[in-house]
């Protein structure tokens, strides 16, 4: 199977997990999954009271720089964790 084929499976499997992730844990595969099909963040930074988008926003962007490919592969490393842990 290729990374994109992994990927894509992985991205379906946390759909069917019997409990939900924490919000860090969201985030984490949040910053991942941008990072992997988006590539760097392209919006501005969102406001001061928008806690929710400036959380996410922050995520992306620590990994701004990352390749496609990397993000892939720790998108995918993280659902296997999350995968023991949930499913």
């Amino acid at each position: 199977m290729s990374i994109d084929e992994i990927f894509a499976n992985a991205v379906k499997v946390i759909k069917e997990f019997k409990q939900q992730p924490t919000n860090e844990e969201k985030l984490t595969l949040y910053q991942y999954y941008k990072q992997a099909t988006v590539g760097d963040i392209n919006s501005p930074q969102p406001g001061y009271l928008e806690f929710t988008a400036k959380a996410k926003w922050n995520a992306w962007n620590s990994v701004k720089g990352m390749t496609c490919e990397n993000a892939k592969i720790m998108y995918i490393k993280t659902v296997s964790v999350l995968t023991d842990k949930y499913d």
